[in-house]
């Protein structure tokens, strides 16, 4: 062992300065990413804003279009959602990146846990994204234009139709990430199923207050979020139970941490 304090505190501070170095490589890495898929995306901006308003436009009365109010909306508002498109795209890639980088420090077991949670996270959060756009934005759109006063024109400002897009994009995302926070919990031992399934009223009465205020003042969309909510959450409490059970053997046979 040295006795030189100040071979030990560099010592100390080399490991350090390689993280940082290795987490300012894999940033590099990630904004490179996205900005290289967003200049690929770019030329077709318009065709992507056509796209995320086709539910919208397919319900506009004859004659009726979607405006813009601001003067640079026709530019700025396809670049915002073309810039969210790329970072969309690039979860993946930006979730590979976080793995590497944390994946040493793991034990084994934590690994085998974290592969499929990471997987599972990118396919539900895509899966909410096409739940929301297939089946919510049909209903709720159809629904809002056929309650209008008679002699009002619906004329949707662009860019407000992509604020509200991208909240529901999100909300529901979110929504369907609910069985892999429901395993964390579980596994890092903040609950246990037995619990999860004792409060699995205020759960069910948590979804339908959660979609009533991530979503517009309607019965139907409040439903197309509560529902399937409450639907993961039981999904979320099989896969628990797995994984509890997984970690009692475990433990049993003396191979925890």
């Amino acid at each position: 062992m040295s006795n030189n304090p100040k071979s030990e505190e560099t010592e100390t501070e080399q490991p350090l300065i390689q993280h940082l170095l290795e987490l300012r490589t894999r940033l590099l890495k990630a904004v490179t990413f996205v900005v290289v898929i967003f200049l690929a995306l770019f030329y077709f901006a318009n065709d992507i804003y056509a796209f995320v308003s086709q539910p919208l436009r397919a319900y506009l009365p004859e004659g009726a279009t979607m405006i813009a109010t601001e003067v640079a909306s026709p530019f700025l508002t396809p670049f915002k959602l073309t810039l969210v498109v790329a970072i969309f795209l690039s979860v993946p890639f930006l979730l590979h990146q976080a793995w590497a980088f944390i994946s040493p420090g793991l034990y084994r077991h934590e690994k085998r846990l974290a592969v499929p949670l990471l997987v599972s996270s990118v396919l539900l959060f895509y899966s909410g994204v096409a739940f929301a756009y297939y089946v919510v934005f049909p209903l709720v759109f159809g629904f809002f234009t056929s309650v209008g006063p008679e002699g009002v024109a619906m004329m949707t400002d662009i860019n407000r139709y992509l604020d509200f897009v991208l909240k529901m994009f999100f909300a529901f995302g979110i929504a369907f990430e609910i069985p892999v926070a429901t395993v964390l919990l579980v596994a890092s031992g903040v609950t246990t199923v037995a619990e999860l399934k004792a409060k699995r009223p205020y759960v069910v009465v948590g979804c339908f207050v959660v979609g009533m205020l991530l979503t517009p003042p309607d019965v139907i969309s409040q439903s197309l979020l509560a529902l399937p909510m409450w639907l993961l959450f039981e999904f979320g409490i099989i896969f628990s139970h797995m994984v509890e059970k997984s970690a009692k053997e475990r433990k049993e046979a003396g191979q925890g941490e």
